[in-house]
C-alpha cells in the first residue's frame, strides 16, 4: 500500500515538473507584442556595374561581388498581431558598391566604371511564420542552465514589405569622391538625353529572419533581406553614351571623364552606333541591393489587467 502510494506521489511530482517547464497559456503572447532590435551585418548590390567574372549573370545572385560587400546597420521596432503574424517598422543605413574594375568579363572591364552610395532606407513589413512553443520553467522551479537552455524560444518568419529609401552614387575624381547626380553624365536634360532621376525611390523589401528568445525578454539572431527598387540609377547607370562634346560643353571636363572613362580595350565600345544612336552604356533593369545581419532585441512584458471584483452592495 505505502509502495503504490509512494509511486503515485513521484509520477504526480515528475507530471507536474514536465508540465511546469512547458504550460504555456494560450494568450501569453499577448503580453509579450512589443520588440525594438539592432542590426548589424553586411551589404551588398545588384545593378549594372561590377559583378562576376561571365557575362549574362546581371541581377542575380551569380551576379554578386563578394568583395564589394560593405556595411549595413538597422534599428526596428515589432509589434505581435497574432501569435505568427507580426509587423515590423525598420530603419536602415547600407553602403553599397559597384566597380568594372572587379570583374574580368571583357565587355563591362573595359568600361571601368564604378561607385559607391549610402543608402537611408525606411521600411515597414509583415512578417508571417512559426515559433516553438516552449517558455522554459514557468515557476521559477530548478532553474538549472540545461532548463534555461531548453526554455528557448525559437522563430522562423517570413516578411515582405514596402519601404523608401535615399541614395546619392558618387565617384572617385583624383582622391575624392564628388556625387554623379549634378554632373548629368548621360546627358540628362539635354536634348535626347534621359529625364534627371530622383534621389528617392520605392523599395520591396522581402526575406527572412531566424531569432531565439531567451528568458522571453532578450532575442539574438539572423536576418537576410532583399530589396527589389523602382529606380535604375543607384550606381548612375541607366542608359545610354550621350556626346562627349556636347556633355563638355554643357556640363564641363568632369562630367565627360566620369561618363566615359573606358580602358579603350574593345574599339568603339563607347561611340555612337550606324545609326547614330548612342552606345550601350547599362540597361533598363531595375537595381537591387541586399544585405544580411546580426540582430538583438528586447521584448517588453506588459501586465495584464486584472478583473475588479465590483461589490453588491
Amino acid at each position: 500500500m505505502m509502495k503504490n502510494y509512494f509511486s503515485c506521489i513521484l509520477v504526480l511530482i515528475f507530471t507536474y515538473n514536465s508540465f511546469s517547464q512547458n504550460f504555456t497559456r494560450p494568450g501569453d503572447w499577448k503580453k509579450l507584442r512589443k520588440e525594438i532590435f539592432i542590426t548589424v551585418g553586411g551589404a551588398n548590390f545588384l545593378g549594372d556595374l561590377g559583378g562576376r567574372d561571365r557575362a549574362g549573370t546581371d541581377y542575380s545572385p551569380a551576379d554578386l561581388e563578394f568583395a564589394l560587400t560593405k556595411t549595413a546597420f538597422g534599428l526596428g521596432y515589432r509589434y505581435k498581431i497574432q501569435k505568427f503574424i507580426n509587423v515590423t517598422s525598420k530603419f536602415n543605413y547600407l553602403i553599397v558598391r559597384g566597380d568594372d574594375k572587379k570583374t574580368k568579363d571583357i565587355y563591362r572591364n573595359n568600361r571601368n566604371l564604378s561607385f559607391k552610395s549610402n543608402i537611408f532606407e525606411l521600411s515597414t513589413r509583415l512578417e508571417l511564420g512559426y515559433e516553438s512553443g516552449k517558455s522554459g520553467n514557468r515557476y521559477g522551479i530548478k532553474r538549472t542552465f540545461g532548463r534555461r537552455i531548453k526554455g528557448i524560444t525559437h522563430s522562423y518568419f517570413a516578411f515582405a514589405g514596402i519601404g523608401v529609401f535615399y541614395y546619392n552614387p558618387k565617384a572617385l575624381l583624383g582622391a575624392k569622391y564628388v556625387a554623379l547626380k549634378p554632373l548629368h553624365t548621360e546627358g540628362q536634360g539635354l536634348p535626347g538625353g534621359p529625364k534627371q532621376y530622383n534621389n528617392y525611390s520605392i523599395a520591396l523589401p522581402f526575406g527572412f529572419f531566424y531569432k531565439a528568445t531567451i528568458a522571453k525578454q532578450f532575442s539574438i539572431g539572423v536576418e537576410f533581406a532583399w530589396r527589389k527598387t523602382f529606380t535604375d540609377y543607384i550606381d548612375d547607370v541607366g542608359t545610354t553614351y550621350y556626346n562627349k562634346q556636347a556633355l563638355a560643353d554643357a556640363y564641363g571636363p568632369n562630367t565627360v571623364f566620369l561618363a566615359d572613362p573606358s580602358l579603350g580595350l574593345i574599339g568603339g565600345a563607347t561611340e555612337p552606333n550606324a545609326d547614330g544612336s548612342g552606345a550601350q552604356r547599362g540597361d533598363k533593369q531595375r537595381d537591387s541591393y541586399l544585405s544580411l545581419e546580426i540582430t538583438a532585441g528586447y521584448i517588453f512584458k506588459t501586465k495584464r489587467k486584472r478583473a475588479r471584483l465590483r461589490s453588491k452592495f
